[in-house]
């Protein structure tokens, strides 16, 4: 009985983590996309591509809960505060790199091209642009890591605290921390 109310609990959790990396992935790609908008819209074409953002922050959260599910992000978490954050951020990236790939081969698969075909829908996108949005979610993902890093080592309750209660408040929390 202990177990499954802790695996509730556990389940509840990845949830919400879920939830909050798709929502900040999806503000930050979805920055990307009005950018994109904005500058293609300078040749005069249109750019109708809004729901790639979201789609994407989905994947990549789903990527990132898998990760941390299977403990991949675990290493270096005794390290200072640096360590972990940029190995998470670079082991994350390649992750959604690989998931990509793969996804690319299923889809080439699924739609009867094959697995080259697969490649060569993946191929089409440019080495380039491809380099540009692995650099973009590789520099996306340090913040959001760091900032899980540091509620990590000092809490979530206190972290909420330095964010939302006075600073008088805060103050008294240091102080009873001491």
């Amino acid at each position: 009985m202990n177990t499954e109310g802790g695996l509730k609990v556990r389940a509840m959790q990845e949830i919400k983590f879920f939830w909050v990396t798709a929502i900040y992935l999806w503000l930050f790609l979805g920055s990307f996309t009005i950018y994109r908008r904005l500058i293609v819209a300078e040749s005069g074409q249109a750019y109708l591509h809004y729901g790639i953002a979201l789609i994407e922050a989905l994947v990549i959260a789903k990527v990132i809960v898998l990760g941390r599910i299977f403990g991949f992000s675990r290493h270096f978490e005794d390290k200072p505060l640096i360590f972990p954050v940029l190995y998470k951020s670079l082991l994350f990236g390649i992750l959604v790199i690989l998931f990509g790939i793969v996804e690319h081969l299923v889809e080439g698969w699924t739609h009867h091209k094959g697995v080259v075909g697969g490649l060569a829908d993946l191929g089409g996108l440019g080495i380039d642009e491809f380099g540009a949005r692995m650099l973009i979610l590789v520099v996306a993902l340090v913040p959001f890591f760091a900032f899980g890093e540091i509620v990590r080592v000092l809490g979530a309750r206190e972290v909420a605290a330095m964010y939302f209660s006075k600073r008088a408040a805060l103050r008294e929390i240091g102080r009873s921390a001491s």
